[in-house]
Formats: C-alpha cells, structure tokens, sequence
C-alpha cells in the first residue's frame, strides 16, 4: 500500500473520531505537512474548516470559539515555527480554562535533530500550559494503530473539557508524499471497525469526566458560617471571572439573595449582567474600596469567593487587609486561585452546584440588617459619581466611553473586553444592569494579543450582535485578526479607545521617569488605523466621544463588522480618572457617615 494512501486512512479517522467526540470547528493555518488532516476535515460535512494565514491569530480564533461554546475548537498548523506561534493562545486557554485541541503536523521523528528543514523538538513544545500531550507516531495501516489513533482522540477531546478545561496537543508526524490516494478495498473490508469506527457514527470511546463535589458535611458546615442560628454574619460574595458565567452567575446570585449579602460581582463572573431578582450588586466598588478609611468601614467577618481573582486592585487590596477573616474560596479546578494567601478555607467543588445546596441550608438564617444598609448606601453614591463621570468634561474621559457603549447594548449580546484599561474601566464605571449580556475576556494570563481574533472567534458561535472593547496597541497587535472578518457567520463591532500608546502605565510610578516612561513605557505610535481597517474591506468611523452610544446602535443595526475609532488624551485621562476615585471616595465616605 502506497504511503499515500496510509497517510489518508490515518488522517481520516483522526478527523472522523474528533467529529464523533464533539469537534465541529477546525480552524487551518496553511502548511504543506498539514496536508492530509485538512484534507479530510474538508471532505467532512460535520466539522466547519476555517482559514487563516497567522498561527497567531488562528489559535485566538479557536480560543473565542472554546469560550463561547464551551467545547474546544481544533487548531492546525504545519511544522516548525507554526506551532510555536500557538503559545499565547494556548498559555491563555490553560490559564483561563478554555477548552482547545492543538493538531500540529510534524517532520518524522527521524529528521528531529538532525539538520532537517522545518523540523523542530514539537513533542512537548507547550510544556506545562497543555492538559495532556499525544505522540501518536507515524501513520501505520494497521488494526491495532488506528484504533489507539481514534482512542488519542477521544481522549483528547475529554482532556480539552471541564472541569479541568484546557489545551491539549496531538503532534502528528507524516512521511511524504502527503497528497491524498485511496485505501484498498481488502483493509476496508477486513478491518472495519478500525477503519470506519463503531457503528452508527458512536465514539470509539466515551470518555465520562465528573465534577468535583462538596460532601454534605462541608456544605453543613459552610452553612453553619455564614448563617449560624442566633448571629447575623457580616459576610460578603466576591464574584470572579470565570469561564462557566451562565451557570456560576445566578447561583450567585441566588445566594445573595437567600443571605442577605452584597455582592462584588467582576464583570467576567456571570453575575454583573443578569437579572438581580433582589440581589445587591455593588457598584464602582474600584472607585472607594482601595481607601483604609472607607474599606475599614466595610470591614467583613466572612469572604465567600468565587471564581478566578478580580480583576479589581482595590478589591485585592481591601481583601488583603482584611486578611485574617474567615475567606472560603470555591472552586472545581487544580489551579490554585489565591496569589494573594488570604483564603482560610478552600472547598474544591463545583461552585453552582455548591452555592444551590447552600441556598437550601440558609433560607432562614437571619440577615444583618444595618450591614446591607451600608453596603447599600455606599451602592448608591457610587452609583451618582458613575452618572456624573464625564459630564461636562473638556477631554474625553475614557470610563464614560465604555460606559456609554455597554449601555448601548441589547439583551444577550456578547461584549469582548481587552485588557490593560478597558477591562478596568468596565469593572469601574459601567453598572450592574439586569440585561443579560455575555461578556468575555482574555483574563488567564491577561495578556492583550489576540483580542481581535478571539472576538472573532466568539462572534461566530453566536447568532446575537457581538461587540469588542479595546485599546490602540491592543488593535495592531492583533491586526492580522482583521482579516477573520471575511468570515460570514462573524461580525464584530469593535470600540476602538486610542490614545496613541499605553495609557495604563500612567498609573504606576514609572510615569513620573521623562523622557524614559515616553520612550519605553507609554510608546505613542501615531500610526492611523483607518488605512488598515479599510484595508481589510471594513467599515470605519471616526466618532466623538459623546455620540459613541448611538453610533454603536447604528453599527450593530447595519450587522457588517465595524471599527468606531474614539480618540482620547492619556495625561486627560488619567487625571480625569483620578478626579472620579476622589470624589468616588469622598461620596461614599459621607454616606457612610
């Protein structure tokens, strides 16, 4: 048999066996050695094959994909430095818990360290950042090597899945020639269930993955904490990011509800945007929590906390300062979510299911009346400073722009919050609102490249509008992402908050170091996005800051992928951003008393 031909058969039911265990979108970035999986993931009509000429971006692409859909996207590469291109992604997928499948075509083993062009060490490449990693070897047409073949994946795809949700790599070497040929009728015939899989398109194995859970002496006891019988506990929910929102988000706030608690809910956590059905979430928490006098104020004596850390400082702040309370961290996974070592207790269980059971133990504990009232006072002052922010500014103030294009938004939407000072500036001004909105970012190693891909990504699994929040060197990092708006099925409409540089470093130290911080730190570009944008076939629009809500709408109306350019000052901003904490701070402080 023609080696040819055993590349096909191998690479067919490698494809085949991934369709059975889930996979529907593949995405191709374009190499030689690559040929036979692409060529039998295009003549399968279960899988939608996507291309695009970046590794890069293809990776962040499947990575939008694995968030918005909760299974994992195959990415393929050729050999060589393709793989190596996947890193960012695949170091964001394992951080965050998405789910991913790297399929990296490989030289034969032979060629590894032995001069060979385009051949590389891939076996292992992603270190520690993969799930599980899988070597199948050359292709053998054999009974016993194919159905170890369509065994790999099967569990690759189970690895790729919560609740250990993740990355994980098939490095598959072919020997050439690599063009596709027909298997003999005689090896179809004999060895059927290698060659077809099980019957009835059924898995060549179920791979079964529980979710840890509480027994019911620790959820007893978790009850016993924060509602004991006779006292009323001044406790907290502290709502992180988390890549399963729609189901951790309204046990959340079931619970809050059932406790009498206020809630610190992360936009990344399912519980910002939802409805409260009488919950309390706080609102610019960021603003006032990071000053001693009025976190003192709101001192706690039990921290219930869920999710990945917050994305606020202040938050961060307040929590370490109150260090030596009792802290419960839920959580399923085996990554550890406490940098800061101020949890007490840490319960490894499913958190949704966990926060149900505990709503059945609480029901009728008593609440602290005069502590919600705190909570909820300071709720309401810092909810008139986010109101007043910007108005009647001379310079654009970036935290009403944000806030202006999330109250744009329609029920259901997907908003993709960059990093650095978008995320900040969403989790500081923007208010819980009871619109069911999904909102995504790259917060496992927080990390700004790939942002226009994975918007991309996740616009395509979604038949609702989808919008991106970002900053200038966010945007050309990922400029190659640009080009995933040929895509039919995936529109964005992307908010582009340029201030020509890194307007984040403002708040650090450094920025007080001229002409260094200019140079090294801030790095202004100047460089004009419209020619790249329209470049790329499209639509672009230079908006003032105050017509950046209607011009939103309107884009969203027009369902074409956009860029809505907003220009702003970063000193202005800066200051403009300081004078919102202070007055923030001082709100809150008198109302407190």
């Amino acid at each position: 048999m023609t080696r040819s031909a055993v590349n096909t058969l191998w690479a067919t039911a490698l494809v085949d066996e991934l369709a059975r265990a889930g996979v529907r979108e593949l995405v191709v970035a374009p190499g030689s050695r690559s040929t036979p999986i692409v060529l039998a993931a295009a003549r399968d009509d279960r899988l939608r094959a996507r291309v695009h000429l970046d590794e890069r971006s293809a990776g962040f692409f499947a990575l939008g994909v694995g968030k918005a859909t909760g299974r994992p996207a195959a990415v393929v590469t050729t050999s060589g430095t393709a793989v190596a291109n996947l890193l960012p992604a695949v170091v964001e997928a394992s951080q965050a818990g998405v789910p991913l499948l790297v399929l990296s075509a490989d030289r034969p083993p032979r060629l590894r360290g032995a001069d060979a062009n385009q051949a590389i060490e891939q076996p292992g490449i992603f270190g520690p950042y993969v799930r599980e990693s899988f070597d199948p070897g050359l292709p053998v047409l054999d009974e016993a090597p194919l159905r170890h073949l369509r065994t790999v994946a099967a569990r690759a795809v189970a690895s790729a899945l919560a609740p250990r949700a993740g990355p994980v790599h098939v490095n598959l070497p072919f020997d050439k020639p690599l063009e596709p040929a027909p298997t003999p009728d005689g090896f179809l015939r004999d060895h059927p269930l290698a060659a077809h899989g099980r019957p009835e398109r059924a898995p060549f194995a179920t791979v079964a993955t529980g979710r840890p859970r509480a027994s019911e002496e620790q959820i007893d006891e978790l009850a016993e904490w924060c509602a004991p019988e006779r006292v009323p506990i001044r406790g907290v929910l502290v709502a992180g990011p988390t890549e399963e929102a729609e189901r951790t988000g309204p046990a959340v706030l079931a619970l809050a509800v059932a406790l009498g608690w206020p809630i610190l809910a992360d936009p990344l956590s399912g519980a910002r945007f939802a409805p409260a059905r009488g919950a309390l979430r706080v609102s610019g928490y960021d603003l006032f929590l990071g000053d001693p006098d009025v976190g003192e104020r709101l001192a706690p004596d039990l921290v219930l906390r869920i999710g990945a850390s917050p994305t606020s400082a202040s938050v961060q702040k307040w929590l370490l300062h109150h260090g030596g309370v009792r802290h419960v961290v839920i959580d399923p996974t085996d990554r550890w979510k406490d940098h800061a070592a101020v949890a007490t207790h840490y319960l490894r269980a499913d958190p949704a299911e966990a926060l149900g059971q505990l709503v059945e133990r609480v029901v009728s504990g008593p609440a602290d009346g005069e502590w919600i009232e705190l909570w909820r006072a300071a709720d309401e002052a810092a909810r008139r400073v986010i109101a007043d922010t910007g108005a009647g500014e001379a310079e654009a103030h970036e935290g009403r722009v944000v806030a202006d294009v999330v109250d744009a938004l329609p029920s259901d939407a997907s908003l993709v919050v960059s990093n650095s000072m978008p995320i900040r500036d969403v989790d500081a001004f923007v208010a819980p609102s009871d619109r069911e909105l999904r909102v995504y970012g790259n917060r496992g190693a927080s990390g700004i490249d790939g942002v226009v891909s994975t918007a991309f990504g996740i616009a395509s699994q979604s038949e609702h509008p989808t919008v991106c929040i970002l900053g200038d060197v966010a945007f050309f990092h990922d400029r190659n992402g640009l080009l995933w708006s040929r895509e039919p099925d995936a529109s964005v409409v992307f908010v582009l908050v340029d201030n020509d540089g890194g307007g984040i470093f403002h708040s650090l130290p450094i920025a007080n170091h001229e002409p260094a911080f200019t140079r090294f730190f801030a790095t202004p570009h100047g460089v004009d996005p419209r020619p790249v944008v329209e470049g790329h076939g499209i639509e672009y629009d230079e908006v003032a800051p105050s017509a950046i809500g209607a011009r939103v709408d309107a884009a969203l109306a027009s369902g074409h992928s956009t860029v809505l350019r907003v220009r702003t000052d970063r000193d202005a901003n800066h200051r403009l951003h300081l004078a919102s904490r202070d007055s923030a701070v001082r709100s809150v402080a008198e109302a407190l008393g």
